[in-house]
C-alpha cells in the first residue's frame, strides 16, 4: 500500500505560500481511505487523528462542511514541525516528558505503529519538498559552507544519549540542506546526475525490503530480477542469446577489478590457492586515458601498478593499437605475460571511445582477455544512432557497464558482464557450507553469493528494472540521444564564440564537451608560458565562484599537458538547451574580470 503523499507539486513549488497551503486539499479523505486498509485496529486510529473528521476542516483558512456536495473533506493540516509534535505528542502521555517521543516509540515497540507512520510520514515531507526543490532552477545547485563553518555550525558529534525524534527529523532537514542538488538541472558536475522518480521509488523499496543478494532463499525476486536484467545487457552487448554470467558490484573500479581477477584466474587458476608466487610477472595494459581504477585493481590484487603499461593514445583520447602491439611484444620479450587489455568506451574526460575491433584483433593474436570499460560509454548501446561507437564490444571477454551514470539510474548500480558462463563461480567460491547449503530443495544456480567477492551485497538491480519496465529500452535512447544532442549544441555554440577554446578539434563523440573559457585579458596574450599559467588558474576560480553563488556546477581539470579546463558531460534528462545558455552566459559572467 502507499502512504498519502502530503505537499503537492505545485504548494510545494511556491516557496512562499503560507502554511496553510503546503497541503494539498482532500489529504484528509485520502488518508483516512489509507488508514482504513490497516488491521488491527490502528485504521480507526490514523483516521482518527484527521482534523477534518473532527470538525476542523478548512480550506485555505475557510471552513468547509464536511458533508459538502460529492463528499470532498477539505482542510490544510499543520506544518511537518507541528504535526510532528501533535501526532507524536499522545506518545508517552502520562508516562513523562515529550522527551520520551524517541526511537523506543517506534515499531516494533508496543502500540507503536501511530508514531511509526507519524514520523515516517514527516520523514516523507521532508523528502519529497526537496525532490521538488531539485527540478526548481530558482534554487541554488548548493548552498556552499567550508568545512571549518559546518564543524562549527553544528554539532556533528555522536552522543551516548538518544536524541528524540524532533531532533531526528531536524538532523534530516540541515543534511539535505547542504546537500548537492545533483537532480538539479543545471548540476553537470560529474558522470552520476538526475534524479529518476520511478528509480528513487525503487531505491526506497530496496531499504525498505533490506535484504541481501547472496541467496535465494532470502531475496528470491530481487535474485531472479539479476538473472533476467544481466541476460538482457548481455544480449544488447552482443553475446548469443544472452549467454554468460555478471554480477551487480558497488561501482565501475570494483566492477574492473573483477574483471582483472577473472582474467588472471583463466589463465592461472593456481593463483587462486597458491597466489602470485606460483606465476610470472603479469602485465595489463590500457591507455593513458583510461580511468585509475585499473591502477587501483592491479594494486589491491597483488599484481602491482608498475605492471600497468599506459598505451599512447592520438589526439580526440582513443588508444593507438600499434602502440597497443608494439608494448605487448616488448613485454613478451622481457619474459613477462601479457593477461589483460582494458579497453575503454567513453573515457572519463575526452568521452573518448577506444577502436575496439582492432583491439579485438590484436587480443585475438596474443590470446589476451579483452575487457572494455564502459562505465560510461556502455548506456550508449541503448541507442540505435550511437550504439556504433562500441563496434567490436560484443568480441570482449568482459564488460564494465554502470547505468547510474549515462542512464540515469540512482547510486549505485554497476555491472560487470562476462562471457563465459561459470567462470566467476570458479574463480570466487569459497563453499561456505552456512549458506550454500547443497541440499536446498530450489535450484542452486540462483544463490548467487559465492561468485561475488562480497558477503553482504546490496540489492541494485531493482532500480534498473523498474526504470526499464517503465521507460522501456525506446525511454532510455530516447533520453540518451537527448543528452548527445544538447552536448553537440553546447559544443556548437562555443567552437567559434569569442573567449573559447576547444581542447580538440571535432565534434565530441560522448557528452563530455572539454573547453578552456579565456577572459578578456589573456585574449590578446602570446601563446607562451606566461599565458598558460594564467590560464590555469581561470577554471578553478570559475569553479570556486559557481559554488559560492550555488548557480551551476560543471568539472575541471588539467591532463597530460593541457592546463586546467572545463570537462562538460551531460547525463540529466532534466536539462535543456536553456539551462546549456545559462551555464555558457555564467561561466562568463562569473570570468569576465579574471
Amino acid at each position: 500500500m502507499i502512504l498519502p503523499i502530503s505537499p503537492s507539486v505545485s504548494q510545494l513549488a511556491n516557496p512562499n505560500a503560507g502554511q496553510t497551503q503546503l497541503y494539498p486539499v482532500h489529504t484528509s479523505r485520502a488518508w483516512c481511505q489509507v488508514a482504513q486498509k490497516f488491521t488491527g485496529g490502528i485504521g480507526n486510529k490514523l483516521c482518527g487523528e484527521c482534523p477534518a473528521r473532527a470538525g476542523e476542516g478548512v480550506e485555505h483558512g475557510r471552513s468547509v462542511a464536511s458533508g459538502s456536495r460529492g463528499g470532498n473533506v477539505t482542510f490544510s493540516p499543520p506544518h511537518p514541525r507541528q504535526r510532528s509534535r501533535g501526532f507524536l505528542a499522545g506518545v508517552g502521555q502520562g508516562r513523562g516528558s515529550r522527551d520520551r517521543r524517541r526511537l523506543t516509540n517506534l515499531l516494533p515497540a508496543c502500540d507503536g505503529e501511530r508514531p511509526t507512520l507519524a514520523f515516517l510520514q514527516d520523514v516523507m515531507d521532508i523528502l519529497l519538498q526537496y525532490v521538488v526543490k531539485s527540478f526548481d532552477r530558482s534554487t541554488k545547485v548548493i548552498d556552499f559552507h567550508y568545512p571549518n563553518e559546518l564543524l562549527q555550525e553544528y554539532n556533528w558529534e555522536l552522543a551516548d544519549q538518544p536524541q528524540n525524534l524532533e531532533e531526528i527529523l531536524m538532523h534530516c532537514q540541515t543534511t539535505l540542506k547542504y546537500a548537492i542538488k545533483t537532480g538539479h538541472p543545471r548540476y553537470f558536475n560529474q558522470l552520476s546526475t538526475g534524479l529518476d522518480m520511478v528509480g528513487l521509488a525503487a531505491d526506497w523499496l530496496t531499504s525498505t525490503a533490506n535484504t541481501n543478494m547472496f541467496t535465494y532463499e532470502i531475496a528470491p525476486v530481487f535474485v531472479l530480477l539479476e538473472y533476467v536484467t544481466l541476460k538482457k545487457m548481455r544480449e544488447i552487448i552482443g553475446w548469443p542469446g544472452g549467454s554468460g554470467d555478471g554480477i551487480f558490484s558497488p561501482g565501475g573500479a570494483i566492477s574492473n577489478m573483477y574483471a582483472m581477477l577473472i582474467a588472471r584466474f583463466k589463465m592461472f587458476p593456481e593463483v587462486k590457492e597458491k597466489g602470485m608466487a606460483a606465476v610470472p610477472r603479469l602485465i595489463a595494459f590500457t591507455s593513458e586515458h583510461s580511468h585509475f581504477s585499473l591502477k587501483k585493481g592491479a594494486a589491491a590484487l597483488g599484481i602491482g601498478t608498475d605492471s600497468v603499461i599506459l598505451i599512447k593514445c592520438d589526439e580526440r583520447g582513443k588508444m593507438v593499437p600499434s602502440d597497443l602491439e608494439r608494448r605487448i611484444l616488448e613485454a613478451k620479450q622481457k619474459g613477462f605475460v601479457p593477461f589483460l587489455v582494458s579497453a575503454t568506451a567513453g573515457t572519463t574526460v575526452y568521452g573518448a571511445f577506444d577502436p575496439l575491433l582492432a583491439v579485438a584483433d590484436i587480443c585475438k593474436k596474443y590470446k589476451i582477455w579483452m575487457h572494455v570499460d564502459a562505465a560510461w560509454g556502455g548506456g550508449l548501446l541503448m541507442s540505435r544512432k550511437h550504439k556504433w561507437k562500441l563496434s567490436g564490444v560484443e568480441r570482449a571477454n568482459s564488460v564494465t557497464w554502470n547505468p547510474h551514470k549515462m542512464m540515469g539510474v540512482p547510486l549505485q548500480c554497476s555491472a560487470l558482464l562476462v562471457r563465459e558462463e561459470g567462470l566467476m563461480q570458479s574463480c570466487n567460491q569459497m563453499h561456505a557450507s552456512y549458506l550454500f547449503q547443497q541440499d536446498k530443495h530450489y535450484d542452486l544456480s540462483y544463490d548467487t553469493g559465492d561468485k561475488a567477492l562480497q558477503c553482504g551485497r546490496h540489492v541494485d538491480v531493482f532500480k534498473l528494472w523498474l526504470m526499464w519496465r517503465a521507460k522501456g529500452t525506446t525511454g532510455f535512447e530516447a533520453h540518451i540521444d537527448k543528452c548527445l544532442e544538447l552536448a553537440e549544441y553546447l559544443y556548437n555554440i562555443i567552437k567559434n564564440r569569442e573567449g573559447y577554446e576547444m581542447v580538440f578539434d571535432g565534434k565530441p563523440q560522448h557528452t563530455n564537451v572539454c573547453f578552456w573559457y579565456v577572459p578578456p585579458s589573456l585574449r590578446v596574450l602570446e601563446d607562451n608560458e606566461e599565458r598558460m599559467n594564467r590560464l590555469s588558474k581561470v577554471a578553478p576560480v570559475i569553479k570556486a565562484r559557481m559554488m559560492e553563488y550555488g548557480t551551476t556546477m560543471v568539472s575541471y581539470q588539467p591532463l597530460g599537458d593541457k592546463v586546467n579546463f572545463f570537462r562538460m558531460v551531460i547525463s540529466n534528462p532534466a536539462a535543456t538547451h536553456q539551462d546549456i545558455d545559462f551555464l555558457i552566459e555564467e561561466i562568463e559572467r562569473l570570468g569576465q574580470d579574471l
